[in-house]
């Protein structure tokens, strides 16, 4: 997935929309760390790639506009695997998935107390609780969900 691990350098993509770029990358191709011993090994990684260039991204708050330094990351990665491991009481994880286990870019990772059907499909996925992201974010459920949609469709229903 080389457009997901593209870094966001160029200043003249500040002016852009970045919704498409970041949406794109939210809609990849994502593996998940099924069990907890597989999140060990990934947290592990991920303290060993750790930089100044990830954004963190809790999704229904407003989007960051920089990335954290390494402290904070690794401050975060510290805290939500507590969290986690203290909410979903279950004998596996599967609710961290990243694009690229060994090289990540893109890591969606879901709260335990809004599941909903995480697993098998759904019309309706609940969205993850947090983003961690090389991409800067964009607000992801106006992103996904223009708010118009419903205006078009009411519009139509009385033409």
């Amino acid at each position: 997935m080389s457009s997901v691990n593209t870094r966001l350098v160029d200043t003249n993509l500040a002016e852009t929309d970045l919704s498409p770029i970041f949406v794109d990358a939210y809609r990849g191709s994502f593996t998940s760390m099924l069990r907890w011993p597989q999140l060990d090994d990934f947290w592990a990684l991920l303290n060993q790639q750790a930089d100044n260039s990830w954004y963190i991204y809790a999704v229904g708050e407003q989007p960051p506009e920089e990335t954290v330094t390494k402290d904070v990351l690794l401050n975060f990665i510290k805290e939500i695997d507590i969290l986690l491991r203290n909410e979903h009481d279950e004998d596996y994880c599967g609710i961290v998935y990243a694009d690229d286990k060994k090289n990540p870019s893109f890591i969606k990772i879901f709260d335990p107390n809004n599941l909903g059907v995480s697993c098998g499909f759904s019309d309706n996925p609940p969205m993850p609780g947090w983003i961690l992201s090389r991409l800067q974010p964009v607000e992801l459920e106006s992103a996904l969900n223009p708010p118009n949609n419903r205006r078009r469709w009411w519009n139509k229903l009385f033409k």
